[in-house]
C-alpha cells in the first residue's frame, strides 16, 4: 500500500505491522514499536502492570545489561524512550538515518527478550513508588487523576496509568511474565519508522528479529464506559491555588465529527486567543494558566477545562467557563473567529508533522484507530469544512448541565458549589 505520502505497509506471517514513512529532507529515522494495551485493558488488582513492564524491559536483555542499553545508545547520539497510555504502549528511539541498523538491533532486543530479573523488579518497585509520590505532590497532576477517576468511575478508564502504591507493591516476576506474554504478540503489534529510511531494507531487518514473535491477539472484553457528572471537591491545605478541573464527555478518537469538536476546542481554550484565555486571565486577571483539551480513545472521550486560581475566586471561575459554554451553544461563531480557529488548528497540525518522531507517532495512531492514513491535504480539507452550524450543534451536544462534571483541589476553607451553578 502506497501514497502520496511515501507510506508503505507490510505486514509478516505473524500479524505484526510494519509501517514507514519516507522523508527524504531530514537526517533522522525514529522508530518505535507500539503494543495496542493500556491500564484500560488492566484488571483492577493488577493495575499500573503496562506502565511496570514498560519500565522493566529497560533493565536488561538476555544480552545486554541496563547499562549497556544506555551506552550503545548514548554511543549513536540516539535518544530512546517509552511511554505507557491508557490505550498504548511505546518504546521508541530517534537516531541518524546512519545508524538505523544499531538502533533497530536494540529496540528490539529490549522488546523481546527483557529478563524481568527478581531483583530489577524490587528495585524499580521502588523507582515507581517514588514516581507516584512525585505526581501526587504535582497538583496539575492530581487534580486531572482526581477528576478521572471519579469521572470514569468503576471502569478501567479511570483508574491511573502508573498504578497505585497497593498493586504496584504486589508486582512479582510470574505476575510480570504472564502479562508480557499475553500482550507482547504479533497481532497486538505495530512497528512504526519516519524519517529518511528505505522500506524494504527496514521490512527486512525487523523481520530478521521479529519473525519468531508468536502471533495472536488480546482479546480485550471492552466495557463501555459510562461517566459520572460528579462534583468533587478535595481539601489540600498545603497548595496555594484552588486547581480546577471542568469536563463534559466528547466524541471517540474516529468520530466523523472530530475536526468540529477540535474547532469547538480551539475557540474553547486552546490558545491565547482563545475565549477562556482571554475572558478569565486577560480580561478579569483571575488565573495564570487556563486552558481546555481533549482526551479522545477508542471508544469514548473527554473535553476538560484546566484552570488555577485562588479559593474566593474558584465558583466566578466555574461560573464564567459555563457561560462560555452556553454562549458556544446559543451564538453562531463570527466569520473571522472561525477562520482564525481553522487556521490555528492547521498550524497546529502542519507544525506537529515536521519531526520524524511525530510522523511515526501518527502512522501508529492512524493505523491503530483508523486502519487508513490521512494525507496532509485531506486533514486540512476537513478542517476547512466545518462551518458555524456544525459548531453550533457539536456544543449543544456537548455541553449539558446534567454531563457536567467538576472537581476542585486545593485549600477550600468551606468552599461549596451547588449542582445549580453547574448551568449553561
Amino acid at each position: 500500500m502506497e501514497n502520496t505520502r511515501n507510506i508503505r505497509r507490510t505486514t509478516l506471517p505473524n500479524d505484526l505491522v510494519i509501517l514507514t514513512e519516507k522523508m527524504e529532507h531530514v537526517r533522522s529515522v525514529a522508530m518505535g514499536v507500539w503494543v495496542r494495551t493500556g491500564s484500560r485493558h488492566e484488571l483492577p488488582q493488577v493495575n499500573g502492570i503496562s506502565h511496570f513492564v514498560e519500565h522493566m524491559v529497560f533493565k536488561g536483555t538476555k544480552s545486554r545489561s541496563a547499562q549497556m542499553l544506555a551506552r550503545e545508545v548514548d554511543a549513536i547520539g540516539g535518544n530512546l524512550d517509552a511511554f505507557t497510555g491508557k490505550e498504548t504502549i511505546c518504546f521508541n528511539v530517534k537516531v541518524l538515518d546512519e545508524h538505523v541498523p544499531v538502533a533497530l538491533e536494540i529496540l528490539s532486543d529490549l522488546v523481546l527478550n527483557p529478563t524481568f530479573a527478581s531483583e530489577e523488579i524490587n528495585r524499580e518497585r521502588g523507582v515507581i513508588l517514588e514516581e507516584i509520590k512525585m505526581d501526587e505532590d504535582n497538583p496539575d497532576y492530581l487534580v486531572h487523576e482526581i477528576f478521572t477517576q471519579a469521572f470514569w468511575k468503576d471502569h478501567p478508564l479511570g483508574k491511573p496509568i502508573l498504578g497505585t502504591k497497593e498493586t504496584v507493591r504486589g508486582f512479582e516476576r510470574e505476575t510480570i511474565f504472564n502479562f508480557y506474554g499475553s500482550r507482547f504478540m504479533g497481532g497486538n503489534m505495530i512497528f512504526s519508522a519516519a524519517g529518511n529510511i528505505d522500506h524494504d531494507s527496514f521490512v527486512e531487518q525487523v523481520t530478521r528479529r521479529f519473525e519468531s514473535l508468536p502471533s495472536g491477539n488480546s482479546d480485550f472484553a471492552a466495557l463501555a464506559p459510562k461517566t459520572a457528572a460528579k462534583i468533587n471537591l478535595r481539601n489540600k491545605k498545603s497548595l496555594e491555588q484552588v486547581q480546577m478541573c471542568l469536563g463534559v464527555p466528547a466524541p471517540r478518537v474516529a468520530d466523523e465529527s472530530r475536526y468540529t469538536t477540535l474547532i469547538l476546542n480551539t475557540v474553547l481554550g486552546g490558545g491565547m486567543s482563545s475565549r477562556l484565555f482571554q475572558t478569565i486571565r486577560e480580561e478579569r486577571g483571575l488565573a495564570y494558566a487556563i486552558f481546555s483539551d481533549l482526551n479522545p480513545y477508542s471508544d469514548t472521550g473527554s473535553l476538560c477545562v484546566f484552570a488555577g486560581t485562588s479559593a474566593a475566586r474558584a465558583v466566578q471561575v466555574v461560573d464564567l467557563v459555563m457561560a462560555e459554554f452556553s454562549r458556544l451553544k446559543r451564538e453562531p461563531l463570527p466569520a473571522d473567529e472561525l477562520r482564525r480557529a481553522k487556521d490555528q488548528l492547521k498550524g497546529n497540525l502542519l507544525l506537529s508533522l515536521e519531526s520524524s518522531t511525530s510522523r511515526m507517532s501518527n502512522l501508529a495512531r492512524q493505523q491503530m484507530y483508523f486502519n487508513y492514513f490521512f494525507g496532509e491535504q485531506e486533514i486540512l480539507d476537513r478542517v476547512e469544512a466545518v462551518t458555524t452550524e456544525q459548531v453550533m450543534e457539536m456544543a449543544t451536544t456537548l455541553f449539558q448541565p446534567e454531563s457536567v462534571a467538576l472537581t476542585l483541589l486545593g485549600r477550600l476553607d468551606g468552599l461549596k458549589v451547588p449542582r445549580e451553578r453547574l448551568v449553561c
